[in-house]
């Protein structure tokens, strides 16, 4: 029996391969687009908090302070109840706006080390050859943090990938979403969570697999 039932189990895997296919593209282009509006409200808040200025350092704080306080299914619920108040906005777009406001204080903080983890002679450099501040930041500091950055932030998308699919529950069919409905029609959910659960597998492998070959690349550009 034990035999019959992995032999069903990968049938059913293979012969839902179209439909989970295009789930897992959904939860590609969720996580990418999200993580992509992220870096650049990350880097936003990243340089409100290294500014040294007080007003600007609070307003990253509260930001940062708002996002690890409240669970992220929350945050998405309001992006998706509030902004559908203002004007029409599907769930796919609410959701990569949710997950973009919650990925951007992690990416905020990540930017923040980094940049500050370059030492201060770097910024001396520049000055001494005429740059101003901002010219230093990015011609000489930035790409330097960027380097630094790129593991950690190559796990915070890994992160967002599995977090997407808190999407589900505001009805976009990524691949948690099929799974569930899988399981709703046939009343067998632990065969459909286990499906997707191999999908989100394969996922990760696939990124891990293009962040190490990114970050090799870097190291050897040093």
């Amino acid at each position: 029996m034990e035999l019959k039932g992995m032999i069903d189990f990968f049938e059913t895997l293979l012969n839902s391969s179209d439909v989970f296919l295009k789930a897992a593209q959904w939860t590609l282009a969720l996580t990418v687009i999200s993580i992509f509006i992220a870096v650049f409200i990350g880097l936003f808040f990243a340089f409100l908090k290294i500014s040294n200025i007080k007003p600007l350092e609070w307003i990253a704080n509260a930001y940062i302070y708002l996002v690890r306080g409240t669970p992220l299914i929350v945050q998405i619920f309001i992006f998706y109840y509030g902004l559908t108040e203002i004007w029409m906005i599907n769930a796919f777009w609410s959701a990569a706006l949710g997950l973009a406001f919650h990925n951007g204080a992690y990416i905020a903080e990540i930017f923040r080390g980094s940049i500050q983890s370059i030492g201060k002679g770097q910024s001396e450099a520049g000055r001494s050859l005429g740059m101003n501040r901002a010219t230093t930041m990015r011609r000489i500091i930035l790409p330097q943090a960027l380097r630094r950055a790129m593991p950690p932030l190559g796990n915070q998308f890994i992160i967002g990938l599995k977090d997407s699919s808190l999407a589900a529950f505001i009805g976009v069919a990524e691949l948690f979403g099929v799974s569930t409905t899988k399981g709703a029609n046939t009343f067998d959910y632990m065969t459909w969570l286990l499906v997707g659960a191999i999908w989100y597998l394969i996922l990760v492998f696939i990124v891990t697999l293009l962040m190490n070959v990114v970050e090799k690349k870097m190291a050897a550009s040093d």
